[in-house]
């Protein structure tokens, strides 16, 4: 970023960008503190039991990040030599399979749209077959980030349940962004895991928690994860000081995450506006910008930006990704349609 830019800095990177809320400062500083590797730290103790009772599951772990908390569920629920399926552009299929390596389970894409895999290849994958290997997981996703923050219908998750437990595999729900497909459905996030044995919630994204994640489940699944979590390093000791924030943001975070999708939704509208720009309508607080008819790429698009302070992610050759959160308001976001109406306007020119 040039410190001549005319405009303030506005980051739209990812929402793990947000900063702790003073309330969480304070509950840090008054945190009760223990050894969560010998007989636990009261205040990590606590978050689990309240990340269980908010997600509707008989226990909960804290772990330091949501791709350990899918690593851990596949671990606790998939044997070796086992298949876990999920959708072809999932976080867990794209970018966490690399896992396979520690789990010896085998990972299997399938087609999906918008996020939500094909119902009859789920079946056929799921189905016997001669010399086929069990499956034991089937991995959901939501929101769904590659998918532009796309909710998954309950109606969808449910068939996914239902196909799964008939073939005998547990069901895991990558929820890092759950609780923004909670309040774009205006239901209780409870009401979406109840299609799914476990699931992940990060904390450190749009609830502004500095770290950490809950992985929640049936009670013995979360013991075997606890076991895995200290095998793999997870175990944090005095880990109350992270865990407090995490209490913080899953008891008083939540609702506002409804004004991250409202600028959303405004700046792909301005974006959709300006000549050569199209965006996806967010559900939630993923706006993907396809650049492509502009005659520049994603890169030379993020690298304009970022001189005149936006700050984007690329998402292939032609796509850039923004994402609003606690720190990008209506003036944020005003700033930033600005700036790419300036750098739409030097690429046309």
């Amino acid at each position: 970023m040039t410190q001549d830019s005319m405009y303030p800095p506005v980051d739209l990177r990812s929402d793990t960008v947000t900063l702790p809320t003073e309330q969480m400062y304070d509950r840090i500083a008054s945190a009760p503190l223990g050894d969560d590797g010998l007989d636990g730290d009261p205040t990590a103790l606590e978050l689990e039991a309240e990340a269980a009772r908010l997600l509707g599951k008989e226990a909960a772990l804290y772990v330091p990040s949501a791709t350990m908390a899918n690593l851990l569920a596949i671990l606790a629920q998939a044997g070796r030599q086992e298949v876990v399926l999920a959708e072809a552009a999932s976080h867990i299929y794209v970018t966490e399979r690399g896992a396979a390596a520690l789990t010896g389970s085998f990972y299997q894409g399938i087609a999906g749209v918008d996020g939500a895999m094909d119902l009859g290849l789920l079946a056929q994958a799921l189905g016997p077959g001669r010399n086929k290997l069990r499956t034991g997981l089937v991995c959901l996703e939501t929101s769904h980030n590659n998918a532009g923050g796309a909710v998954l219908p309950l109606t969808h998750m449910q068939a996914v349940f239902a196909v799964a437990r008939d073939a005998g595999a547990a069901v895991h729900l990558d929820g890092a962004r759950l609780m923004n497909a909670a309040v774009a459905l205006g239901v209780p996030a409870a009401e979406i895991t109840a299609f799914a044995d476990t699931v992940s919630l990060c904390l450190s994204k749009g609830l502004s928690a500095p770290m950490g994640a809950v992985l929640a489940g049936p009670a013995d699944t979360i013991q075997r994860a606890r076991w895995h979590r200290k095998l793999l390093g997870g175990s944090q000791r005095q880990v109350g000081i992270a865990a407090a924030a995490g209490l913080v943001a899953i008891t008083t975070m939540v609702g506002r995450l409804a004004d991250d999708h409202t600028v959303a939704r405004r700046l792909a509208h301005g974006i959709g506006q300006l000549r050569g720009l199209s965006a996806n309508e967010p559900q939630t607080n993923i706006v993907q910008v396809d650049v492509s008819a502009t005659g520049l790429d994603a890169a030379q698009w993020e690298a304009a930006l970022r001189k005149l302070g936006v700050l984007a992610r690329t998402w292939g050759r032609h796509k850039l990704r923004c994402v609003t959160h606690r720190h990008t308001g209506e003036r944020e976001i005003d700033t930033a349609l600005e700036v790419f109406r300036s750098v739409a306007a030097s690429a046309a020119a």
